[in-house]
C-alpha cells in the first residue's frame, strides 16, 4: 500500500498525505486525525528509510576525486569531510580514473542523487571548457585554478601552480644545480603543464635552458613514477637533481634511483610538492613544496555553502605554498660524471 492509496481511502490529496507523514504544522488537526486513522486501519506504516534518505540528500554535497591512488586527494578529503560537517552537510565521495571526464560523471550524478553542490578534486581545464556549463549546482573546484575558466556557479580554491613549481626549481638551482630533471604528467593535465612551465621558468631566470630529454611521463602514482625514473635511467640521462610534480612521484623516482645504487641527495637531490604527510616521516625526509590542504578545503567548503544558501557570487580564491626544507636536497656536488 502507497501513500496513493491512503490518499484515495481518505480522500484527501498526496501532498495533504505526505504533510501528515511528515507532521506538518499546515494540516488542519480534524484532517490530520482523519488520516492517521485511516493509516490504522489500513496497517500503513510511512517508509522512513526513504524520508531519511531524502532528508540526508537535502544536505549532501558530493566530492569527485581524479584519481584514485593520488595520496594528496586522500589526506585532503579528510579535511574536507570534517569542513562539510561543520556546516552541517555530510559529504558523498565519487573516486574517478585519472584520465575520465568528471563532468560527465558529475551530470551522471546530478541525475541520480541531486546533491546541494558539487567540489572537483582535480579535472581538466578542457572538461571544464566543453562541458560544465550543463551543471547548474553551485560547484567549486578545489586544487586547481586557471584564468581560463569563468562560470558564475563555479568557485576555484588552489595555488598557483606555476609559481610554485617554479620556487621548487629554483630552490635547487641555488643549491648549485643545473642539470635537473623533471617527473610529472602529460601537457593535457593542467597542473602538470603549469608545474612543467614554473620549471622553465625558473631555468631561464637561471640562464640554463629546459632540456626535454630530461622530462619523464608519469601519472600520479608510485608505479608509474619508478617505472619513469628506470626510463631515464637507462637513456644514461645526465642530472644531478630530480623535481617531482608530486610527493608521491618523489617517492617512485627515489625507490628506482636507490635501487640504480644511487643515493638521496648525495648523488641526486630530489624535491616534491603537496606535502602530504608521509613526506615529514620517510627517510630522507622531504624537500616539498607544501599545499596549504586545510585552508583549501574549509576554503572550498565555505565558498560552496555561500553560494548554496545565500545565492553568493562564485570567487576564486589563490593560497600561498610553502616551501618546506628536508634531507633530500643538499647542494651540488659534481660538475658532471654520467648517471
Amino acid at each position: 500500500m502507497t501513500i496513493k492509496d491512503i490518499a484515495r481511502i481518505s480522500g484527501c490529496s498526496v501532498s495533504t498525505i505526505s504533510r501528515v507523514i511528515n507532521d506538518r504544522p499546515d494540516v488542519r488537526p480534524e484532517t490530520k486525525e482523519h488520516v492517521l486513522q485511516v493509516m490504522r486501519e489500513a496497517g500503513f506504516t510511512p517508509n522512513t528509510n526513504a524520508r531519511q534518505l531524502k532528508i540526508q540528500q537535502s544536505r549532501s554535497l558530493v566530492f569527485i576525486v581524479k584519481g584514485t591512488r593520488n595520496l594528496f586527494f586522500s589526506d585532503f578529503l579528510v579535511q574536507l569531510q570534517r569542513a562539510a560537517t561543520l556546516y552541517g552537510y555530510n559529504g558523498i565521495v565519487s573516486y574517478l580514473d585519472e584520465n575520465a571526464n568528471e563532468i560527465d560523471a558529475a551530470e551522471k550524478i546530478l541525475r541520480e542523487i541531486k546533491p546541494k553542490g558539487i567540489i572537483f578534486l582535480g579535472g581538466s581545464v578542457s572538461n571544464f571548457q566543453n562541458g560544465f556549463s550543463n551543471i547548474t549546482v553551485p560547484s567549486v573546484l578545489a586544487t586547481l585554478v586557471s584564468h581560463d575558466l569563468s562560470f558564475p556557479n563555479l568557485s576555484m580554491v588552489g595555488v598557483d601552480d606555476r609559481a610554485a613549481a617554479r620556487t621548487a626549481v629554483a630552490h635547487l638551482i641555488a643549491q648549485g644545480h643545473s642539470k635537473i630533471a623533471v617527473l610529472g604528467g602529460p601537457a593535457t593535465s593542467f597542473p602538470s603543464r603549469m608545474r612543467r612551465l614554473g620549471a622553465q621558468d625558473a631555468m631561464e631566470d637561471a640562464g640554463l635552458v629546459f632540456d626535454n630529454k630530461l622530462y619523464g611521463l608519469s601519472n600520479y602514482d608510485f608505479e608509474s613514477a619508478y617505472h619513469a625514473m628506470n626510463s631515464l635511467l637507462a637513456r644514461r640521462a645526465e642530472f644531478t637533481a630530480l623535481f617531482a610534480m608530486s610527493d608521491v612521484i618523489a617517492f617512485g623516482a627515489i625507490r628506482a634511483l636507490v635501487s640504480a645504487g644511487l643515493r638521496v641527495p648525495e648523488d641526486v637531490s630530489v624535491i616534491g610538492f603537496d606535502g602530504i604527510t608521509m613526506s615529514r616521516y620517510c627517510v630522507p625526509v622531504m624537500t616539498t613544496i607544501v599545499q596549504p590542504s586545510e585552508q583549501i578545503a574549509l576554503q572550498s567548503i565555505e565558498l560552496l555553502i555561500r553560494q548554496i544558501e545565500h545565492g553568493a557570487s562564485a570567487r576564486t580564491v589563490t593560497l600561498q605554498p610553502e616551501l618546506q626544507q628536508g634531507e633530500s636536497v643538499c647542494p651540488c656536488r659534481r660538475r658532471f660524471e654520467s648517471v
